[in-house]
């Protein structure tokens, strides 16, 4: 069985969600940690472990980002951490559905991600790197996150769909 993890220096998790129904907000976590163990070369039977610090959330807003922290979203004091385990991999011809339990504020939700294997190259240390991207969505209102407000003309001023990318480096472990 190998072992790989997530290099966070070439990963990026990312979220999007609509603000106001007319635009989109863009948002990322810059703490995270993965690992992931193996034995099929095609990953298929892959188990995936995902965590990230709320904390670590990131809008280009810091005072967005203090409210996404507060009780009103994430709560960050009460539950610092998100994370992920993953329960099945399959594959769809060259793409893979990764299904797994996501917990956010203490609730703990199956989710589907779309995902795809982008190929592997070695560094210029040696190592050698796996990449791949992932998508999805989740329901915020799923997870507690039900906090908003109308806009005037009565749409809600955030989304309740949280859009997922997920675009990552993981590192053969040796």
């Amino acid at each position: 069985m190998a072992t790989y993890k997530i290099d966070p220096f070439h990963s990026d998790i990312a979220l999007k969600v609509k603000h106001m129904m007319i635009s989109t907000v863009n948002g990322c976590f810059q703490k995270f940690d993965a690992t992931m163990e193996s034995s099929a070369e095609d990953f298929s039977d892959a188990k995936i472990t995902f965590e990230c610090d709320v904390d670590s959330i990131y809008t280009n807003i810091s005072d967005r980002d203090a409210h996404l922290k507060s009780p009103d979203f994430f709560a960050a004091d009460e539950y610092p951490k998100i994370t992920y385990s993953s329960t099945s991999v399959e594959r769809d011809g060259e793409d893979y559905i990764v299904t797994g339990d996501l917990t956010i504020r203490g609730i703990t939700k199956s989710i589907v991600l779309d995902g795809s294997y982008n190929g592997n190259d070695i560094d210029m240390y040696g190592n050698t790197k796996h990449g791949f991207e992932l998508s999805g969505k989740v329901s915020r209102a799923d997870y507690g996150l039900t906090f908003n407000a109308l806009s005037g003309k009565g749409n809600a001023m955030v989304g309740d769909e949280i859009k997922l990318i997920i675009s990552i480096q993981m590192l053969e472990q040796k």
